[in-house]
């Protein structure tokens, strides 16, 4: 497991639907070390604080291995071709990583870094804005039915990530699993 790419953001002014949404979803890889505070990578921002961010939101990680399925739908809806590689950050993930899958992640769980101390705090759910992002209406609900949702973070320990940093998974007590959750909450 590691990171494959540290991605940010700042939040800017898009149209979706016909209205100005402020939005900070479109994330950019970034090369060398970026700190790694309570509230978040440094430099990055999220626009709506009522349901990303904060202590118990502060990075969001997506796994690299669920963006073939990604590139796949997008091209199957005709919004993208079947050879156009999704870059790192589409997702709106802070860090992508390598072998972090969300029915292997458990509320609670840690992920130690070299420099820093991550916690599995909750799943993440798609709203409008990635229906947006990713070019046409059924995103989020492919999101819900795949389960592929990606797993908000909680910084534990502040320090710094990297591209090419290792994770070392560190068991927590192993009762909400993650994509069970996400499961639950969607059907809710």
């Amino acid at each position: 497991m590691k990171v494959v790419s540290v991605n940010r953001a700042t939040a800017r002014e898009v149209i979706i639907n016909g209205r100005k949404v402020l939005t900070a979803i479109g994330k950019q890889s970034v090369e060398g070390p970026l700190a790694v505070r309570p509230l978040g990578i440094e430099g990055d921002e999220q626009a709506d604080l009522s349901v990303h961010g904060g202590l118990g939101k502060a990075v969001y990680a997506y796994p690299l291995e669920h963006y073939a399925f990604w590139q796949t739908v997008r091209a199957q809806a005709k919004v993208s071709l079947w050879d156009s590689p999704m870059a790192p950050g589409s997702m709106g993930e802070n860090l992508t990583v390598e072998g972090l899958f969300e029915d292997r992640l458990w509320i609670g769980d840690r992920l130690k870094l070299p420099s820093c101390v991550l916690a599995v705090s909750e799943p993440r759910f798609p709203c409008f804005k990635f229906n947006a992002s990713m070019g046409f209406a059924q995103a989020s609900k492919l999101m819900v039915q795949s389960g592929y949702c990606g797993s908000y973070l909680a910084v534990i320990e502040a320090g710094q990530v990297c591209a090419g940093d290792p994770i070392e998974l560190i068991a927590g007590p192993r009762e909400v699993n993650l994509r069970e959750l996400f499961k639950a909450r969607a059907r809710a």
